[in-house]
């Protein structure tokens, strides 16, 4: 499968480097506004399918305030606020952090990091330890064993399959393990963009609620400086929502939907792409081009090739 040039690095007017990758934009009815890059590309789509695993979770019983919901969807920043959240959700079901079993890291946030500074890392840190504790209640609240609540093959993590297969209208191929050690589903671009665009536009009580927690608690989804928060509280209706190597979804209620990969990882063309790709479907957002600096003086910018 062949990928595009969705960005380029330029420096006094010459092209520096490019970024390449896979990005498809859905016009509201659902068809072709833009496609760069093969939209058959299969992807790991990484933290971009939260809210996703939040519905199937909410199918099968789980019950949570809006702000809580929001983090169960998240990838936090790791401040007090978040921490503070993720143990309210263990209390509901009687755990403490010690249930949880995603990976050991210190905070996402940059500016919590910082503060982090040389403590040891912890699983309550990593920014997927909201849905972690999500899963845990959604399994004390089936009954269902939490020893193994990672594990493919249990029903916790059969439901999020399902679920999110129904959304993106494909069948799952592979199953590998996301970076916090929950099941990873691979998705063709094209299958993201629908599941994406389905749970946005759905009347489902499930998705309803999962995606209206998410736009109400944009902070609790992200954090402060974070572009996925920042977008959220900038643009009315604007659901969004990154994930690692560069994975990126966005949509709007009336089905106006952004999904895009950048081959190489990496986050830097991340605010222009995200910028073009909605200006592409009629909304304004607050960045275009990141200047480059040489000194004090501008001398060129990161843009978008579309």
């Amino acid at each position: 499968m062949t990928d595009a040039v969705l960005a380029e690095y330029v420096r006094d007017g010459v092209v520096e480097s490019v970024h390449r990758g896979y990005l498809l934009a859905l016009n509201a009815d659902g068809s072709i506004n833009l496609s760069l890059g093969s939209s058959e590309q299969l992807i790991f789509p990484r933290s971009c399918v939260k809210s996703i695993q939040g519905a199937a979770m909410v199918r099968a019983g789980l019950k949570l305030e809006p702000r809580l919901l929001a983090l169960g969807c998240s990838s936090h920043s790791g401040t007090a606020e978040h921490l503070s959240a993720v143990r309210e959700i263990l209390s509901l079901a009687h755990l403490d952090e010690s249930a949880l079993q995603c990976m050991l890291d210190k905070p996402l946030g940059d500016e919590e990091r910082r503060a982090w500074a040389d403590k040891a890392p912890t699983r309550i840190a990593m920014n997927c330890s909201g849905k972690h504790a999500a899963m845990l209640l959604t399994c004390v609240t089936n009954g269902w064993p939490i020893a193994n609540y990672l594990d493919p093959a249990h029903p916790l993590q059969v439901a999020i399959k399902s679920e999110l297969e129904a959304l993106a209208g494909e069948s799952i191929t592979l199953t590998s393990t996301d970076g916090c050690g929950a099941p990873l589903f691979l998705l063709s671009v094209t299958g993201l963009a629908h599941a994406v665009r389905g749970i946005t536009i759905s009347s489902d009580p499930v998705h309803v609620s999962v995606l209206s927690a998410s736009r109400t608690y944009p902070q609790m989804v992200a954090g402060k400086g974070r572009l996925t928060t920042q977008m959220m509280e900038a643009v009315p209706g604007l659901y969004m929502k990154d994930g690692a190597e560069a994975v990126e979804v966005a949509s709007m209620p009336d089905g106006r939907t952004l999904v895009f990969k950048v081959s190489d990882g990496s986050l830097r063309p991340f605010r222009v792409l995200v910028h073009a790709g909605l200006k592409r479907l009629g909304i304004d957002s607050p960045y275009e081009a990141e200047n480059v600096l040489g000194g004090d003086r501008v001398i060129g910018a990161i843009r978008a090739t579309f």
